[in-house]
């Protein structure tokens, strides 16, 4: 639907929660945010411009905010359907942007010889089947500014969520589209119920980002997977964002006073259970990327130090 003047939000189901992707359209052209999977751009996009009268040609660039395969997936069906729009990603994130098999192993492998983690085989296979990845037409650095005709936007690079994540800034709806640069206290179901963890990786880039944000005074906080934000909802949000990683900084300094000894991350995870989050064993398992961030926090500042361990894991405890 057009929330406000040239700016569209296009809502798809993934799987039990939905992704959505916003299309901001001006005189002479239209910029797309995130693709989602392939079916989001066949199913949902596509129809969307038909019904809606906007030219599919009138989409020059589609920006992903960042390399997650539920904002990328759709990249080759858009490029089979317009074949003149450029596809653009912020450097940092690329190279995963177009490679399936590299995000699977530097993304979502990240914690897999070092932490024991990894997602279960149906994830990944789920994955490469949604997924229809080209490579980037242009990278960009952050600070780009796009001419619509009649308005600009300009991207911000705001990591965290990934090294590469960017966000869109539309001055003239004091609107931000920000992907999943803020993740709240958890990542919801369409329905509304808590889905996994908030999975931020870098804490003080993501806190900087929630930062920047505050900055513009932004009127409209627009993400991927959570309701729209408006007025004080905006504000609101981000100090909830930012609250949760000071919440875990707590949470884990207490789980490591009561260890026994030095803890991999997953032990302390599992020990921390319900004080992150209201979510299942199988979805708490994903703090990973959250509480990883949260130590590496802790031991720069000299609270938690880290070693290795006999069989390759990263093991933590405090400094004492």
């Amino acid at each position: 639907m057009e929330i406000r003047t040239g700016l569209h939000r296009v809502q798809a189901p993934l799987g039990a929660r939905f992704v959505a992707l916003y299309l901001l359209v001006g005189d002479d052209a239209a910029l797309l945010v995130d693709t989602g999977v392939r079916e989001t751009v066949t199913e949902t996009l596509l129809p969307y411009l038909d019904a809606a009268g906007i030219p599919r040609e009138n989409i020059r660039w589609a920006v992903n905010t960042h390399c997650d395969y539920d904002h990328t997936g759709g990249n080759g069906a858009l490029k089979a359907a317009i074949p003149s729009v450029e596809i653009l990603a912020h450097e940092l994130d690329a190279e995963l942007v177009g490679n399936v098999q590299r995000l699977i192993d530097v993304r979502y492998g990240e914690f897999r010889d070092s932490d024991g983690f990894d997602d279960p085989p149906e994830t990944t296979a789920y994955l490469r089947s949604a997924s229809d990845l080209v490579p980037v037409d242009r990278r960009l650095a952050g600070g780009e500014e796009f001419d619509l005709g009649g308005r600009g936007v300009r991207v911000l690079h705001v990591p965290g969520h990934s090294p590469g994540h960017v966000a869109v800034h539309d001055p003239a709806n004091r609107a931000l589209v920000i992907g999943d640069a803020t993740l709240g206290t958890t990542v919801p179901f369409a329905d509304g119920r808590a889905a996994f963890p908030p999975t931020y990786r870098d804490v003080d880039p993501y806190v900087a980002s929630l930062s920047a944000f505050r900055d513009l005074d932004a009127d409209l906080l627009l993400t991927a997977h959570y309701p729209v934000f408006e007025g004080a909802a905006v504000q609101e949000f981000l100090d909830e964002s930012e609250a949760y990683t000071e919440r875990i900084d707590e949470v884990l300094t207490r789980v490591l006073e009561r260890a026994d000894g030095p803890s991999t991350t997953l032990e302390l995870v599992r020990a921390a259970g319900a004080e992150l989050g209201p979510w299942p064993a199988d979805a708490l398992d994903y703090a990973v990327f959250p509480v990883t961030g949260n130590l590496e926090r802790l031991a720069t500042r000299g609270i938690v130090s880290e070693q290795t361990d006999a069989s390759g894991r990263r093991r933590w405890r405090l400094a004492r």
